[in-house]
């Protein structure tokens, strides 16, 4: 199956908001969070899409984006879906990919970003005492004020 093939079909070209097909075994798929699981679901079980090779977190303002790279032999699609840091919400995938279930969790250490479905979302990456309200890899949480937030100052 080529870059090209994996995705079309199911009407994902109507549900993306951007597709990049950066080569021949990679593409980038823009969702919105809406779409995310039904695609999904599809990718896995009408691809054979069941292996997450990680998921990612990134801080771009005002959103956190989340970026789901699925692997099937050499091809990678990678999902990206952005969540409004006011509300971090986005399905969990684990009920579909079991894999994600270690990924889901870091993203939600770091990010703050709630997995809907995600049965253990404790630490993972942060200590169990960690506060819930500091994502470390979130702009607002430069290290200077983890430190002072962690030294009581």
């Amino acid at each position: 199956m080529t870059a090209d093939e994996a995705w079309r079909g199911a009407g994902l070209e109507e549900r993306a908001t951007a597709i990049k097909v950066q080569s021949r075994r990679r593409v980038f798929v823009d969702l919105a969070p809406v779409d995310f699981k039904a695609v999904v679901a599809w990718l896995v079980t009408e691809r054979g899409f069941t292996h997450v090779a990680t998921v990612t977190g990134i801080d771009v303002g005002s959103e956190i984006e989340v970026i789901y790279h699925l692997a099937h032999g050499a091809l990678v699609l990678s999902l990206r879906v952005a969540v409004s840091k006011e509300e971090p919400t986005l399905p969990s995938i684990v009920d579909l990919v079991p894999g994600a279930t270690f990924y889901e969790r870091e993203v939600h250490d770091l990010f703050g970003v709630a997995f809907e479905g995600n049965p253990d979302l404790s630490p993972l990456v942060l200590p169990d005492d960690w506060p819930s309200e500091i994502h470390p890899l979130r702009r607002e949480w430069p290290a200077d004020r983890i430190h002072r937030r962690l030294e009581g100052t």
